[in-house]
């Protein structure tokens, strides 16, 4: 970790009033996580706090103490604008698009493009909410038992409860520490990883019932009639990709998620070592880690479902 950074972001913090935190856009565990973790511990400090997510808080994550108060867009005057869990300005989603440059961006993606003023970035650590477990209390910020729950969400969503291949026991250690503060570890696992409503379930249903597998590549679509039949609120996978990921026999798990009659989102997960997907999602203007990425791609279903898969046999040589 650089002393020098961590340093110049404790002085920037020091100095704000006035501060807008983001993240991206259809957010996950880490987004939510790192968002309410930091941004409760500045309002905890005195600062004036906006928590944004584009897409609002998930449904599945409402538990989080705290999670009313983010909102989908920035209101008045700011003097600081911090990003976290984002490996890409334009993942904050439109209503960023003409903000400014970010003063602090705070990710662990290793495709992060260094956008920000100050850039934390620090692509060993499993989650955007390990590196502020570490940082929180250097920067002079307190971790509650809130924040504690905030971050811990972060760091289990993003590890599927320690199973990814890059766990340390350092990881275990940060989770030993959030604990401490008297958060209860078994619930916040049940919420955010085992738990679903019956429209996630549903939406499950039909993007197993597509599944197909072919060259070590496993992969399920779900289109927006899907999502409306099931009734499901998000325009996410409902992370039927961790499913899918459980599949013994492939080396690389995908869903494919029609976001409209133009767009698509794509997730990719390795499921063997040794293999880079972030490098498959990097081509298509997207990114994440070696074990796991995404990509939103323009254009139709059909026509993109097969040039993805196309590129991705042949980056990986399956």
């Amino acid at each position: 970790m650089d002393s020098q950074l961590i340093g110049d972001i404790k002085d920037r913090l020091g100095a704000a009033k006035k501060i807008v935190i983001a993240s991206h856009v259809r957010p996950d565990g880490d987004a939510i996580g790192s968002l309410l973790g930091l941004g409760l511990a500045l309002r905890d400090a005195g600062k004036s706090v906006q928590m944004i997510l584009a897409d609002g808080l998930p449904s599945s994550f409402k538990y989080l103490e705290g999670g009313k108060l983010i909102e989908k867009e920035p209101k008045g005057s700011h003097d600081t604008f911090i990003t976290v869990d984002c490996a890409d300005f334009k993942r904050t989603g439109k209503i960023f698009e003409n903000f400014g440059q970010p003063d602090i961006n705070i990710d662990h993606h290793k495709t992060n493009e260094k956008f920000g003023k100050l850039n934390l970035i620090e692509a060993e650590e499993v989650a955007t909410s390990a590196i502020l477990t570490n940082c929180l209390p250097i920067w002079g910020l307190t971790i509650t038992k809130p924040i504690a729950a905030a971050l811990l969400t972060g760091i289990i969503t993003d590890t599927l409860g320690f199973r990814t291949s890059n766990i340390t026991p350092e990881a275990l250690r940060q989770a030993a520490t959030l604990m401490e503060t008297g958060v209860d570890m078994p619930e916040i696992y049940m919420h955010s990883l085992v738990r679903k409503s019956f429209p996630a379930a549903r939406y499950w249903g039909a993007g197993l019932s597509t599944l197909q597998s072919k060259d070590g590549i496993v992969w399920g679509t779900l289109t927006t009639a899907d999502r409306k039949a099931a009734g499901y609120g998000g325009n996410d996978d409902a992370d039927l990709i961790n499913m899918i990921s459980a599949i013994d026999g492939n080396k690389v798990g995908m869903v494919f998620v029609e976001q409209n009659t133009n767009h698509v989102k794509i997730s990719w997960r390795a499921l063997e070592t040794g293999i880079d997907v972030s490098q498959v999602a990097k081509h298509f203007k997207g990114g994440g880690h070696a074990a796991a990425a995404g990509a939103d791609i323009e254009g139709g279903l059909g026509e993109i479902q097969k040039e993805v898969l196309k590129k991705t046999r042949e980056m990986l040589n399956l």
